[in-house]
C-alpha cells in the first residue's frame, strides 16, 4: 500500500481534502477530534459511511482539511473524499468482485458529487425566486 493517499471531496461551497495513512481508526479535522469539530452525531455518522460499508473503521487514521460551507455540506464534502481515497487504495483489485470497494460504494450512492449549489439571486427579487409581496392597495 502507499504510504498515504490523498483525495479532495466538495459538496454545495464546502472543499474537504483528505488523507488516508494506516492507522487505528482516528479521524481529525481541521487538526480537531471528529466528534468535537461536528456538533451533531449524524454528522459523523455521514463521515465514517464509506469506512463502515467497506469495513475500515480501524484500518486508516484520517486527517482532513475542510473549509467553506456549513457542517452538512463539510460532512458531504468529507465522506465524498474518504470514498474517493478508498477507491484509489482498492484501485489495484480485482473491480469485478461482488465486494470490491466501488461495487459497495456505488450501490450506496457514495461516489456520486452532489451538483446541487444554492442558485443566484435575480435583480428585482427578494431571493432566488422570492418575488417582492404583492399589494393590491
Amino acid at each position: 500500500m502507499a504510504k498515504e493517499i490523498i483525495a479532495t471531496g466538495r459538496r454545495k461551497r464546502a472543499v474537504a481534502q483528505v488523507k488516508l495513512v494506516p492507522g487505528k481508526g482516528n479521524i481529525t479535522v481541521n487538526g480537531m477530534d471528529v466528534n468535537e469539530y461536528m456538533p451533531a452525531e449524524t454528522f459523523v455518522m455521514d463521515i465514517k459511511q464509506p469506512l463502515v460499508l467497506t469495513r475500515n473503521e480501524d484500518t486508516f487514521d484520517i486527517i482532513i482539511k475542510v473549509n467553506g460551507g456549513g457542517y452538512s455540506g463539510q460532512a458531504g464534502a468529507i465522506r465524498l473524499g474518504i470514498a474517493k481515497a478508498l477507491l484509489t487504495y482498492d484501485a489495484n483489485t480485482d473491480q469485478t468482485r461482488d465486494d470490491s470497494y466501488r461495487k459497495v460504494l456505488k450501490a450506496n450512492g457514495l461516489i456520486t458529487r452532489d451538483s446541487r449549489i444554492k442558485e443566484r439571486k435575480k435583480f428585482g427579487l427578494k431571493k432566488a425566486r422570492r418575488a417582492p409581496q404583492f399589494s393590491k392597495r
